[in-house]
């Protein structure tokens, strides 16, 4: 059996988008899931564009994760019983596609083929889904008031675990009658996630669209906490990504002096930390649109004789990406690398270089013992 995965915030462009995935495959299902009020499950499945099953069901502890667990993973399994090649999951908006394939890839009982991950997305919402401060459930996209992402976080989640972003006009422009499609908003957008989500194929209405390119390591590896990954070539446009590397540990205070003005204006800042007062942290930052958080991410490969893969040991680079890009003979994999997208007129390259390379120790920080840094970040701190 062959799945793909639709994730999306906006249930129009879910609906276009599953149906033309339904239509690559012969013999295909689509199903679509909601999460409605009352931990009422709406389901329904169509063959060739038409209805076929249209069921709810009332869960215990109605949640997204539960309805992936106890609904959409049972539908998946019962249509492979069925005899369908292939199934397109229209997942209920808010539900991440990294999420529901750890489950499916869990809870079906027979072998599946996840074929693509795929984000269905109005671009034109695009700059203003990031910068938005209000919560999922605040802004109607999930029926779960304790669900406290934002749109931004959820996009960029999804940025990370898909393979694919199918764009399509929303509901509100449906809604109002507006047509989209090449506004400036539209081509701003396209721009954006161009930026934000490099390798992912952005297929419109009209696109070419390459089935069958999901790859579970490279989601791994692009997800890892602190990895950072750019556009391979900068072409001039409305926005642009400055990349910057440190190779002495951060001051503690000074860089939280410094966080503020690195984050202002930055649609996504990523990345992670060599912080003088935890020096055998990996500490992984990531700021998207309004909100900046810090959190561990383990220690250096260089400090973890004890959990270096088999075949290395400490002061060697093994498999790890990162590490075996940017190993130096003296310190290892640590250092700090980070990475703001922004709008180009809000990005200042000397400005953001300047910044960090002031956060760095000096020589003579550099010869006291690291114990002397009484004033450790806090991994909670956020703007």
């Amino acid at each position: 059996m062959h799945l793909t995965v639709v994730s999306s915030l906006d249930s129009q462009c879910r609906e276009a988008a599953t149906g033309r995935l339904g239509r690559t495959h012969a013999n295909s299902a689509v199903v679509l899931h909601d999460l409605l009020d009352g931990s009422l499950v709406l389901r329904r499945v169509y063959r060739d564009g038409r209805l076929v099953e249209r069921e709810t069901t009332v869960l215990e502890h109605g949640c997204l994760s539960c309805t992936v667990r106890l609904d959409v993973v049972p539908t998946a399994e019962r249509l492979a019983a069925y005899g369908f090649d292939h199934v397109v999951l229209g997942l209920p908006p808010g539900v991440a596609a990294g999420m529901a394939v750890a489950e499916l890839r869990q809870g079906l009982s027979r072998p599946a083929v996840i074929d693509n991950a795929v984000l269905a997305l109005d671009p034109a919402d695009l700059d203003d889904h990031i910068w938005d401060r209000h919560t999922l459930f605040e802004s109607g996209f999930t029926s779960m008031p304790q669900d406290d992402r934002t749109s931004g976080e959820f996009l960029i989640g999804e940025f990370g675990h898909v393979d694919t972003v199918m764009v399509y006009p929303g509901l509100g422009a449906t809604l109002t009658g507006a047509h989209p499609e090449g506004s400036a908003s539209w081509a701003t957008g396209m721009e954006l996630l161009v930026e934000l989500a490099p390798h992912a194929a952005a297929v419109g209405t009209a696109d070419p669209y390459r089935p069958g390119c999901f790859d579970q390591a490279e989601t791994a590896a692009r997800n890892r906490p602190g990895v950072v990954h750019v556009a391979a070539s900068e072409t001039p446009g409305s926005f642009r990504t400055v990349l910057h590397k440190a190779s002495r540990p951060l001051h503690p205070g000074r860089f939280r002096d410094a966080l503020p003005r690195l984050a202002a204006g930055t649609h996504w800042m990523r990345g992670r930390l060599w912080i003088a007062s935890a020096p055998a942290t990996r500490i992984a930052v990531q700021g998207i649109g309004p909100r900046v958080w810090l959190e561990s991410a383990g220690k250096w490969l260089a400090d973890s004789a004890d959990v270096a893969p088999a075949g290395t040991s400490a002061g060697k680079p093994g498999p790890d990406v990162d590490s075996v890009l940017d190993w130096h003979p003296s310190h290892g994999d640590r250092g700090t690398v980070l990475a703001m997208t922004g709008r180009s007129e809000d990005i200042d390259a000397r400005v953001i270089r300047g910044l960090l390379d002031e956060c760095q120790l000096t020589e003579a920080e550099m010869e006291l013992d690291f114990g002397v840094w009484d004033d450790p970040l806090e991994l909670s701190d956020a703007l």
